[in-house]
């Protein structure tokens, strides 16, 4: 090889690893892995819930960082437990309140997973909505660092009900299946609209009220689309027989009309 194409090989080698220098400082680090969880879908006001999640791969960006986290739920406590490769108990540290935050992981002490278990009262709740059903957040989690980095690890919320508003819920969903079904009547859809309202503004008396009519009004639209469509096919069964019945004449008459002529 020549002195110039070493030259221009030694230049190109250089470019190509101040590229992989920029590339690696901007790519995004690999974030820790949220494993097994098991969390409750909703929960019912002042009902107490537990909900739980594993983190794994916990060092592929830093070797030593604090876990932090958040809930909406009251009257909380946190567990966190950090377990070794074996599967074995390295310690567990107990917080409470809304917030925690300074959960050590540290590689040196073989922590494989950190567990984490939060246990509180759902709250009240301050709006309702009927789509989607107001939530709450149930847990959110947060690797941080000192000098103030922060990523976010896992946020997990969870609808909220009371009985009053389960009942009008399920009134409406009973509607709208029977809405859906009828091919969407207008009555019946401006009723159940109302009903929405309703249950919205917390009036859950009238919103049930409301989602009876409106399932009513669809299951008559829906009788009525069938009576008209059994009509239809009635007179279309008349029209056919009648077409048939005048087949079988004419041709009949046409038979009768050869005889007479070879008489």
């Amino acid at each position: 090889m020549t002195r110039t194409n070493l030259s221009r090989c030694s230049r190109l080698t250089a470019v190509l690893a101040v590229i992989a220098l920029l590339l690696a400082a901007v790519a995004p680090a690999a974030a820790v892995s949220v494993g097994q969880t098991d969390v409750p879908e909703e929960g019912e006001v002042g009902s107490q819930v537990t909900a739980t999640v594993t983190l794994t791969e916990l060092y592929d960006t830093y070797e030593t960082w604090q876990l932090a986290g958040s809930t909406g739920l009251q009257d909380v406590t946190w567990t966190v437990t950090f377990v070794n490769q074996a599967g074995n108990q390295v310690r567990q540290e107990s917080f409470d309140g809304q917030n925690f935050s300074g959960a050590t992981v540290d590689i040196n002490e073989g922590t494989a997973e950190v567990r984490v278990r939060v246990t509180g009262t759902v709250p009240e709740i301050e709006e309702y909505s009927y789509d989607p059903q107001q939530s709450f957040t149930l847990f959110a989690l947060d690797q941080t660092r000192e000098g103030g980095t922060s990523n976010a690890l896992s946020n997990v919320s969870a609808a909220q009900y009371t009985g009053d508003s389960q009942e009008a819920r399920e009134a409406l969903e009973s509607a709208r299946s029977a809405i859906d079904a009828a091919g969407n009547p207008d009555t019946a859809e401006e009723s159940f609209a109302s009903a929405v309202n309703a249950y919205e503004a917390g009036n859950f008396d009238n919103a049930v009220t409301l989602a009876e009519r409106a399932e009513t009004e669809a299951n008559q639209a829906e009788s009525s689309q069938q009576q008209t469509q059994l009509i239809i096919y009635g007179v279309a069964a008349v029209v056919v027989l009648a077409l048939v019945a005048g087949g079988v004449f004419l041709f009949l008459r046409s038979r009768d009309s050869g005889y007479d002529k070879l008489g």
